[in-house]
């Protein structure tokens, strides 16, 4: 009797449960139906299909999923490998990535991973080898352009994104070859942007992404990429104050449209070359004001002047007076760039970010604040000297 009633309680419970589970399945459904118009209009699904317009590829495939977006791209990015001249310890060479950027073969890398180099060979996903060779250079934002003879089937261009949308805190994929191991991927985030990467001797690059996602020898020259499946930059250095090669936490990647201002330059086969001015400065901040005693309160403080220089032949002052004992302080006796040509200067950034709209061989006007009073002087930019 105890065992009949159990059962027949059970069969109600299953009678009901499956009553419930169809009644809100029916539900759900025709929620779904409904509402997908105004959920599509309201709030786009991350993981929607987009068109090659809205950053998917086009292939069909969600955006924001780190599988699909490697899987996708992962057929773009190469493995190079470079060998130099043959000295008496033999061949020297180098181990970076790249990533095909059209149908012409055409793949972008770091400069430094094909610098001197006598024989370059990239190496695609599914293992085919081709030689390559040196098309167009930008030494000084360490990019390069070089084409491979790979064949068309196997031509995979990745689309490239817009960097100036990057925000910090954006997820990000970086694709390359650390130590040679091919078609390692690492997440992260952007965290940081308009990063200064100063070069001993050489021309600083400017405007860099940072970010957190693991990078390490090898991956030079690899792409770093949005959850839209877009390139936004050319993974290019790591920071460690240890001086060791292994990455902590703090990589930087060439801005991806740095590199698409330059590319007509790269195809057409040029070195691009870049203006110098060439002045050691500092912003002027109310404390560097108040120091110095100065009769402003905004612009460039003129530190020191490189002798033969844009800046020297136009007659620029940098500092002059006794090295203070404060090292965050400045020498007395600079003059002060508040404006060049009809455009206000309040940083050293805005300065050099001026100066690098221009081309070798321009003149610029500068406006100079001496002992209180402002003064014009015409600077001609010369070519920074690079390796």
């Amino acid at each position: 009797m105890r065992k009949s009633i159990w059962l027949t309680n059970f069969l109600i419970v299953v009678v009901v449960a499956l009553a419930v589970a169809l009644t809100v399945t029916v539900i759900v459904g025709c929620e779904s139906d409904s509402g997908a118009q105004q959920q599509e209009e309201e709030t786009p699904a991350p993981t929607q299909v987009a068109t090659p317009e809205d950053g998917d590829g086009g292939d069909g495939q969600p955006a924001g999923d780190p599988v699909q977006i490697y899987e996708r791209l992962r057929p773009s990015v190469v493995q190079i490998v470079t060998t130099g001249a043959r000295g008496i310890f033999g061949a020297t060479e180098g181990l970076g990535s790249g990533f095909m950027i059209d149908e012409e073969g055409n793949i972008l890398t770091n400069y430094h991973v094909i610098a001197n180099a006598a024989r370059i060979q990239v190496t695609l996903a599914d293992g085919t080898t081709a030689e390559a060779e040196v098309v167009g250079t930008d030494p000084g934002n360490d990019i390069a352009l070089i084409r491979a003879g790979i064949p068309s089937d196997l031509i995979r261009p990745a689309p490239l994104g817009d960097s100036d949308a990057v925000v910090i805190g954006e997820p990000v994929l970086a694709i390359g070859n650390p130590f040679g191991l091919e078609g390692t991927v690492t997440q992260g985030i952007i965290s940081g942007r308009d990063r200064t990467l100063s070069q001993t001797g050489q021309r600083p690059i400017r405007e860099l992404l940072q970010t957190d996602a693991a990078i390490n020898p090898g991956n030079s020259g690899g792409p770093l990429v949005n959850f839209e499946g877009e390139v936004i930059g050319i993974n290019t250095a790591i920071e460690n104050p240890t001086g060791e090669n292994v990455f902590i936490g703090i990589g930087f990647a060439i801005p991806i449209n740095t590199a698409q201002r330059f590319l007509p330059q790269l195809r057409a086969g040029e070195r691009v070359t870049h203006p110098r001015l060439g002045i050691a400065g500092r912003t002027v901040t109310p404390g560097l004001a108040e120091t110095l005693d100065l009769s402003v309160d905004r612009g460039v403080y003129v530190v020191e002047v490189d002798p033969g220089g844009a800046a020297a032949q136009a007659g620029v002052r940098g500092a002059s007076g006794a090295v203070p004992s404060d090292p965050l302080a400045a020498p007395p006796g600079g003059d002060i760039i508040v404006r060049i040509d009809d455009t206000e200067v309040d940083t050293f950034e805005e300065l050099a970010g001026y100066i690098e709209s221009k081309n070798v061989g321009d003149t610029v006007t500068l406006h100079v604040v001496r002992d209180g009073e402002e003064l014009t002087l015409q600077a001609r930019l010369q070519e920074w000297e690079l390796p």
